[in-house]
């Protein structure tokens, strides 16, 4: 029997999503991994990077949960740009201008202003150097996995082709596996701003954005230019828009912490999907 699912369709810098109300909990974890390939799909579906459903904290009933699926229908780590569009779908219900939410058991802290959200990672990280291949590629975890692979001119930022085909490389190598890597293509642009280029494991090609991989690559321009201790606003340049990270760096404990994300969150349209 088919079933009538209604939606709203959001974006942030480029990077959209299917958003389900699933406050009544009408749909189980395993229901919106079924939904995910069907709505995802830009041909005979919705079309999205992935599906997010808004559902109550089963630890506090009055706090809400952000479930967020892979247009594979496989789980995913933290999304940083479908956190913000997140953040304003739940602010339409009347939920508070700042509020707090939890992803896979880690807190979060939003704070919508129109289209314009600011989201408050709970994390602290470091940059790791690895050798892949001959190849130096930097390991960022921002609550979910991510490389940062510098160019070294910025027109191969606009070789889609080769890109796709290093990311789904390096997204499925022995080193990173398992779970595999998103995988972040960087070009300075200048001490505190830089182009970006995500290969998106689960949406398995590139992106017009990916929040998470902003991060992983404004930490990894930072440390590249071993810049230093101290408060920081990187501006990450991605095919979508720009994004804008803050961050501190404590050298003596080569930690970064206090990251935000700030970008839009914008509404594309509302509808009805039978599957």
């Amino acid at each position: 029997m088919s079933r009538e699912i209604q939606f709203v369709k959001m974006q942030g810098a480029g990077n959209d999503f299917v958003m389900i109300d699933n406050r009544d909990l009408r749909y189980s974890n395993s229901d919106l991994s079924e939904l995910a390939p069907l709505l995802c799909d830009r041909k005979l579906g919705v079309g999205g990077d992935g599906i997010i459903a808004l559902q109550p904290d089963p630890e506090d009933p009055s706090s809400l949960v952000m479930a967020y699926k892979n247009p594979d229908g496989s789980d995913a780590g933290m999304c940083g740009n479908g956190a913000r569009c997140f953040a304003r779908f739940a602010v339409s219900f009347g939920y508070p201008d700042t509020f707090k939410f939890r992803v896979h058991g880690k807190t979060y802290k939003a704070e919508v202003n129109g289209e314009t959200v600011n989201i408050h990672f709970p994390l602290e990280t470091t940059v790791e150097k690895k050798t892949v291949d001959d190849a130096e590629v930097y390991s960022v975890y921002t609550n979910t996995e991510h490389i940062v692979c510098p160019v070294s001119a910025p027109g191969e930022l606009e070789n889609e082709d080769q890109l796709i085909k290093l990311g789904r490389e390096l997204r499925n190598h022995d080193a990173f596996n398992p779970p595999g890597t998103n995988v972040n293509f960087i070009s300075g642009v200048g001490s505190e701003n830089l182009q970006l280029q995500t290969y998106e494991r689960g949406v398995e090609n590139l992106t017009l954005a990916c929040g998470t991989g902003a991060i992983a690559s404004a930490l990894g321009w930072h440390h590249l230019q071993d810049a230093g201790a101290g408060d920081f606003l990187y501006g990450v340049h991605v095919k979508g828009g720009t994004l804008r990270i803050r961050f501190s760096f404590e050298l003596s404990v080569n930690q970064y912490s206090n990251i935000q994300l700030e970008g839009p969150a914008r509404f594309v349209f509302n509808g009805t999907f039978t599957a």
